[in-house]
């Protein structure tokens, strides 16, 4: 008879007891920021490590930051071996040096207990200026990582427990809102100390030889579940092919291509075939495609498969380098977010061969950014507005997409406009759901939104991060795609211009930005659609009357819907 190793009641317990760790962590951060795109938009994200660095559980924050996490931690580790102590805290961002791009700041607070390091208390988050040569620090044609704002090598922001006054100085010295930035700054370390102090908890109730056998038993019991997910998948090779519209500076269609493996009960993502390292800032550093693959595979698995370092081992991602997914310096990644959110339609788009019922029709594309800064009359206080449009998913499985929420890779909301025009010389002049956005299906993709803002200062730097221009997003099975994003600009004295995807111009008092978002594509053959929600949604305003002609074969007598003769035409047309 094998002796058990673990008491499943203990394991439970202490499983709870880490996602009730960094669950609080999360509100914590959401409490103490000063800016509006970590306190309201939830830009952030906070984790905890074991004495290895491996993450042991993780809070429902920004998914596409915490597949990063191991990559900038193994730096931590490696740079700092035998010289981490009590009270220490180390901060980086440069994307070469295990960061992400330069707003996202991680901290890490190693934690001790009877001398000895026990694990690590994480918060990652996106500030809203780290200077550089546009406010906000986020634009997409930057062309080096020299432009971009300032770049901070793994360092210690405390050294036992002692601020280090000259990196403090040096960040408030380089950031347009240095009271913002260092806010959220001290809102990490708030948080990381209650991690620790949390974590000490644990630590001190079962004993650290104990805690760190149950943690071993965490990250495994990980491992065995996503594995046996895995294994139930079909072997063999499944291709598939995206694209972004362009870098900013070439219109030219920019190829995101993976290959998802099946061998056994392990999964061997490549992105061999992908463009080039581009001109524009939107290649992604290697450790954020790890990120954007860990998690769409995450949303492939069931639920109870808990969020830690055993995922990871089933995964191995690879890209070539000098690619858009792998750059070399000096290659710009401030706008990388884009790229990430591609990776994760083109990893969904390949999953869908192999899980068709886990997984869903392309999104609006990942969230719009639209960046205005400049100064406030009168006071000339800098301002930096980063809005994150964030708006649809496609149809799934039994569900049509749904319309108004974050891209399921970032857990994010909409910035408020209560919030916006209290902050920000900004007035919102509509915020809505845009008709006829979605992909037509049996289960229809979420509308995209729109969002219109008119400026009231005196000028601004204007900054769009879109994408979904050219390229739609793709249904599933006989879905449709959806519509494409489109940006119109219009003068105070009413001359409207259309806008590329991604732009960086100034403007001035009374200029109107517009944005409409695409939506999500349809799941399964727009036929089958029952009659029943093709009328709700004629009646809720999401679908007009030509788009019901058009994707679904409705025909009309007068205002209502000829039932009869709707299904004639679609059983005519091939539908069941």
């Amino acid at each position: 008879m094998v002796e058990r190793r673990i008491d499943p009641i203990t394991f439970a317990v202490i499983k709870s007891g880490l996602d009730t760790i960094v669950d609080d962590m999360a509100y914590a951060v959401m409490r103490t920021a000063r800016s509006p795109i970590v306190r309201d938009v939830l830009d952030y994200s906070v984790t905890m490590c074991d004495r290895q660095g491996r993450i042991l559980s993780q809070a429902k924050t920004v998914a596409l930051h915490l597949g990063a996490v191991p990559d900038a931690m193994e730096v931590v580790i490696k740079r700092f071996a035998g010289n981490l102590h009590p009270g220490d805290v180390v901060v980086l961002n440069d994307p070469y040096d295990g960061g992400m791009h330069l707003p996202d700041i991680f901290m890490f607070k190693p934690i001790f207990h009877g001398g000895e390091l026990q694990g690590f208390s994480v918060v990652v988050a996106h500030h809203c200026d780290v200077g550089g040569r546009v406010p906000g620090s986020n634009a997409s044609d930057s062309t080096e990582i020299f432009q971009e704002g300032i770049r901070i090598a793994p360092m210690k922001l405390y050294d036992r427990g002692a601020p280090n006054e000259t990196l403090f100085t040096i960040i408030e010295k380089n950031v347009r809102l240095p009271e913002l930035v260092i806010g959220d700054i001290e809102a990490q370390y708030a948080t990381c100390n209650i991690g620790e102090r949390e974590f000490v908890k644990l630590v001190e109730r079962y004993g650290a030889e104990e805690l760190n056998r149950y943690f071993d038993e965490l990250i495994d019991y990980g491992e065995a579940l996503t594995r046996a997910a895995i294994a139930a998948w079909p072997d063999g090779d499944y291709d598939f092919t995206d694209y972004i519209d362009g870098d900013g500076f070439s219109p030219e269609p920019i190829p995101i291509k993976c290959r998802v493996s099946v061998r056994g009960n392990h999964l061997y993502v490549d992105f061999e075939g992908s463009s080039p390292q581009v001109r524009g800032a939107i290649n992604s550093t290697l450790s954020f495609t790890k990120s954007s693959t860990y998690l769409t595979v995450r949303c492939a698995l069931d639920s109870e498969v808990p969020n830690n370092a055993g995922v990871y081992r089933c995964i191995t991602v690879t890209a070539p380098e000098g690619s858009i997914l792998n750059p070399l310096m000096p290659a710009p990644v401030a706008a990388r977010a884009l790229t990430g959110y591609r990776v994760v339609d083109t990893v969904m788009g390949a999953l869908a061969q192999i899980a068709p019922r886990k997984v869903m029709a392309a999104g609006e594309g990942g969230n719009t950014v639209v960046v205005l800064g400049g100064y406030h009359k009168g006071s000339r206080e800098p301002f930096v507005l980063v809005d994150m449009i964030n708006g649809a998913w496609g149809g799934r499985f039994n569900q049509d997409g749904i319309e108004g929420v974050t891209n399921p890779s970032q857990n994010m909301s909409n910035l408020p406009i209560e919030t916006l025009e209290a902050r920000y010389p900004v007035l919102m002049e509509e915020y809505a759901l845009r008709e006829d956005s979605c992909g037509p299906g049996e289960y229809r993709g979420g509308l995209g939104l729109v969002r219109q803002y008119r400026l009231l200062a005196d000028e601004a730097v204007l900054q769009v991060r879109s994408d979904r221009y050219v390229n739609p997003p793709y249904g599933l099975f006989g879905g449709g795609p959806a519509a494409l994003s489109r940006n119109v600009l219009m003068t105070a004295d009413g001359v409207a211009e259309e806008l590329d995807s991604k732009i960086t111009r100034n403007i001035r008092a009374g200029t109107v930005i517009r944005h409409e978002q695409a939506g999500g594509g349809g799941y399964g053959d727009p036929r089958l659609r029952p009659i029943s929600r093709i009328r709700a949604d004629l009646d809720e305003g999401k679908i007009s009357r030509a788009y019901a002609e058009r994707h679904y074969g409705v025909v009309f007598a007068g205002e209502m819907i000829d039932e009869a003769a709707t299904e004639a035409r679609r059983a005519a047309a091939g539908g069941a």
